[in-house]
């Protein structure tokens, strides 16, 4: 999946001349916690978040009633060159950029144009719609040898079970790098005959694994 298929197109900015003020305000009255700093031109040029207005010296600055107190410039506070997405890029490599850098925002440019952003919330939502954990169902996990083909032949059983999946992820096994773990989340509630299935054909099924029933 793209990033323009999931990032927010109507992009609230301000500018550089903005002040701290000027982005709290804004924060509160759209309920975000991010705001991409653009030129006039639609240049990304920074980007600040309701933590940088927090962590201003003095923290009376924000929120108070005197008016005499600073009130610094956006450009002051912001963090200049944030990193940024293209709408091409996949969900997969803008989560990435969020793990390995520990961002809560990505502007999203297109010919150095800001045209959306993203949030980790947007993501973490994303996450749960593909896989399907909203909707009523049960997960199974199965530990498989890491071989080609190996996805086909758990696949059978789900076929001749005539159950749906609603998602599958796989994951490295920590105790052993030569097998893979396959989660498949199923719209049933009922998940043992499948599971049943899978141990019937030889598989290791680690999750549910009830004690007492025999499947």
């Amino acid at each position: 999946m793209l990033l323009e298929e999931v990032m927010i197109k109507d992009v609230i900015t301000l500018s550089p001349s903005n002040t701290a003020k000027d982005a709290l305000q804004t924060m509160k009255e759209n309920k975000i916690r991010h705001l991409p700093i653009v030129e006039s031109d639609g240049t990304v040029v920074g980007i600040v978040s309701d933590r940088d207005l927090k962590n201003i010296d003095p923290p009376t600055l924000i929120g108070g009633s005197n008016h005499d107190v600073p009130n610094p410039l956006l450009v002051d506070i912001m963090t200049p060159n944030p990193i940024l997405g293209h709408p091409m890029d996949f969900v997969e490599e803008a989560a990435i950029l969020f793990y390995e850098h520990k961002i809560g925002a990505l502007p999203i440019v297109s010919t150095d144009k800001l045209v959306g952003i993203i949030t980790e919330t947007d993501l973490l939502y994303k996450y749960i719609e593909l896989t399907g954990a909203h909707q009523p169902g049960s997960q199974i996990e199965v530990r498989v040898p890491n071989v080609p083909g190996i996805l086909y032949e758990v696949s059978k059983v789900f076929h001749e079970q005539q159950t749906n999946v609603l998602s599958v992820l796989v994951y490295p096994d920590k105790e052993n790098a030569t097998n893979k773990i396959i989660v498949i989340r199923i719209n049933s509630m009922n998940p043992l005959p499948v599971i049943q299935g899978l141990r019937q054909n030889g598989f290791e099924v680690l999750w549910p694994n009830v004690p007492g029933i025999d499947v």
